[in-house]
């Protein structure tokens, strides 16, 4: 089976517009957790987002779409990632329309982020809005294949929270099984009034920004984001610069609660296992983990005890949703691109806000920036509501 390369990245967060600024934030410790200025919900008053510091209307004079009706800010946010994946990669319009190029993008919000919009046009309080097409799950991905003039194989998943690491996944099988020779995979998922207000719901928001793996820890902070990587077979990279390897994936339903996962970690240490596995590797090969690290009671409490079940000594570990919120769709390829940029920058991150361990671990996450360490396998973590389980080996080319 073919290896599979890494040959581009792009991503827009709440800490840069692109890879540099979000890598520039990431050395120098920047959360990007504040006070939202464009999101509009009555919690915007009370409690910090992962916004992206950038309005629908400056992505689209950047991304030079004034013009087009229907982008809705998931699928801005889309483009403005997915652009720059492709361009970083150097791919033109011949490979991007070639049957042997496949997309596959993830998100749980799609165009719901409209919240306001679609119960006017549901309800037929307006006159049918330019928005009527872009509501669903898959509507970033048609803009994107509209745009772009993508004609191989498409898919858009939702998994909750662990979509676009499932994305990353599904790409890295389509290349491995032959059935494409080239996938861009990724996420997106924009701030909105439906996720905000069924989060709340669960009381899991925290009214400061999250502290992960804090014995004090109590909420996550939601977060806006889309990345996308460019996927390619090894033996079409030619001499391309290339950032890494996609090793290995595992994907495990802990079928034990909608919201909640269990305290025996089934299905967190079932996929941590299966990746490493396929990345015909040790546990002990394992030089950093990007966590899901949400910043809530059950999942850093759960997670800590499956790592320390498949782990003799842990290594070095954090969680960067302390910079960025949790992205949703976007978690698993923003975790992705990090987990790269730790690679080739030889550097692992902080968690942020960290200051008191979790009673009965006393194993505490990477707090300050370590720096000339060498990379070599990272494992990445992602679990959706629902149980949904995955975790990426992510390697050094």
């Amino acid at each position: 089976m073919s290896r599979v390369m890494v040959t581009g990245i792009g991503i827009i967060s709440a800490i840069g517009n692109n890879i540099s600024e979000n890598y520039d934030s990431l050395h120098h410790a920047r959360s990007g957790i504040t006070k939202a200025t464009y999101f509009e919900s009555l919690y915007t008053s009370t409690l910090p987002f992962g916004e992206v510091k950038c309005s629908n209307d400056e992505l689209k004079q950047q991304l030079h779409l004034e013009d087009h009706p229907g982008y809705t800010r998931t699928c801005l946010l889309a483009v403005k990632a997915f652009e720059e994946a492709i361009i970083d990669s150097g791919l033109n319009q011949e490979q991007l329309s070639s049957y042997e190029t496949a997309l596959i993008s993830a998100s749980t919000v799609g165009g719901m982020c409209l919240t306001d919009q679609l119960y006017q046009d549901a309800n037929l309080e307006s006159g049918g809005s330019e928005f009527l097409d872009a509501y669903n799950c898959a509507a970033h991905t048609l803009k994107l294949i509209e745009k772009y003039q993508i004609k191989g194989f498409s898919d858009t998943i939702n998994t909750a929270c662990s979509s676009s690491a499932n994305a990353i996944m599904l790409g890295a099988r389509l290349i491995k099984s032959g059935r494409a020779k080239r996938v861009i995979v990724g996420g997106v998922d924009s701030l909105a009034k439906y996720t905000v207000n069924g989060f709340n719901a669960l009381k899991i928001l925290s009214q400061f920004p999250s502290k992960p793996f804090d014995e004090e820890r109590d909420g996550l902070n939601l977060g806006e984001a889309a990345a996308y990587l460019v996927l390619e077979s090894e033996e079409i990279v030619g001499s391309k610069k290339v950032y890494a390897e996609i090793c290995g994936y595992g994907n495990a339903n802990d079928a034990h609660h909608p919201s909640a996962m269990s305290d025996d970690a089934n299905g967190a240490i079932l996929c941590m296992r299966e990746a490493i596995a396929s990345a015909g590797i040790l546990p002990s090969q394992i030089s950093y983990v990007n966590t899901h690290g949400t910043g809530t009671p059950n999942n850093d409490q759960v997670e800590l005890f499956g790592l320390t079940s498949l782990f003799e000594t842990i290594p070095p570990y954090n969680s960067t949703k302390s910079f960025t919120g949790h992205t949703l769709g976007a978690a698993g390829s923003v975790e992705a691109v990090f987990s790269i940029l730790s690679i080739i920058k030889s550097e692992i991150f902080p968690s942020l806000h960290f200051e008191k361990p979790i009673v009965n671990f006393n194993i505490p996450p990477v707090s300050e920036l370590i720096k000339n360490i060498s990379v070599n396998y990272v494992l990445s973590n992602s679990f959706g509501f629902g149980g949904n389980c995955t975790s990426l080996v992510l390697g050094k080319a």
